[in-house]
């Protein structure tokens, strides 16, 4: 009993940690996501190309740890509590739309294009914000779901 208790434990510290990693990324994206933003006018000079790739590399990041690290887990039938799996059936249709608008961002600037970025950049990054905004919403719900965290609402966005 007591080693299952210890089980247990073990498993919501591992939770506990992959949330911080995926939060702390999180985090990072947001910062970026804004730094970019704000190099309005967007020509194809060196900040802007060098702030934009940064900004995508850390995307990817902060998109492949949270489907791994938050998904990978309840995917593969180990999660257990059953609030934490309707949650994630719940929001994982629109987690997954957004990471493949966040690939398919990637995927436009990966080349640094300057005309691209000239006549795009701008559209596309306040796009890309908006969803990344609703993507956290979701996220917030399934991260409250699996470390307890009543202060993060638990009902779906609709």
């Amino acid at each position: 009993m007591a080693q299952e208790q210890l089980s247990v434990s073990e498993r919501r510290n591992q939770s506990r940690e992959i949330v911080e990693k995926m939060l702390q990324e999180r985090r990072e994206m947001l910062v970026l996501l804004c730094e970019v933003s704000g190099l309005r006018p967007f020509g194809a000079d060196k900040p802007v190309k060098e702030s934009l790739q940064k900004f995508c590399n850390v995307l990817i990041d902060y998109i492949a740890s949270a489907h791994f690290g938050l998904y990978e887990r309840i995917a593969e039938g180990k999660e257990r509590r059953q609030s934490v799996v309707r949650i994630a059936h719940s929001t994982y249709p629109f987690i997954s739309e957004t990471t493949q608008a966040a690939i398919e961002f990637n995927d436009k600037y990966e080349t640094l294009d300057p005309e691209m970025i000239e006549k795009h950049l701008q559209e596309d990054i306040s796009k890309l914000g908006e969803i990344l905004t609703a993507r956290i919403e979701y996220e917030d719900q399934l991260i409250a779901a699996m470390i307890g965290d009543p202060s993060l609402s638990l009902e779906p966005v609709q």
